[in-house]
């Protein structure tokens, strides 16, 4: 079984995948989990400090996770294509220093990257390691939307 340090160097940084943000989805998004008038109804987004609709901060770390699962089920297939068995991933034990740092509105695309900071053996759990990642996304523009450091279990 590969590693996550075999398979992706530390510091290199890996696009995972891209999501467009369409009104209907930040609208139902928003019913569901975060109810505020600028996540919700495109006229009161206009009147508000952001100036139009955009997806919670919530909803653009939700699509980080989505494309990073499709992305590690898509890997694990070419691996096993290549006769190699990927890692096994999850759960995270948490995250750190969770930054929203532009709205994003609707009809943006937000394409997620993922890079390795670090990979340690847990020494109580032997086969385990806990990897630290960096958790990003850039809208259309190339402007960086949100950043986030999380920690992975990696069961070898």
């Amino acid at each position: 079984m590969m590693t996550l340090e075999q398979l992706y160097a530390a510091g290199r940084k890996v696009v995972i995948g891209s999501l467009t943000f369409a009104a209907e989805d930040i609208i139902q998004f928003a019913r569901d989990f975060d109810p505020q008038p600028f996540h919700l109804d495109e006229e009161q987004a206009r009147h508000s400090v952001f100036g139009g609709l955009c997806a919670s901060g919530w909803h653009t770390s939700a699509g980080w996770m989505k494309c990073f699962v499709r992305f590690w089920k898509d890997e694990a297939r070419r691996l096993a294509a290549e006769g190699l068995h990927a890692p096994r991933l999850g759960p995270s034990p948490g995250f750190r220093d969770l930054k929203w740092l532009k709205p994003v509105y609707a009809g943006d695309t937000v394409t997620y990257a993922v890079t390795l900071l670090e990979a340690r053996a847990l020494a109580s759990r032997p086969g385990w390691k806990i990897n630290t990642l960096l958790c990003e996304g850039e809208n259309q523009h190339g402007e960086a939307v949100i950043r986030f450091e999380s920690k992975v279990i990696e069961f070898t």
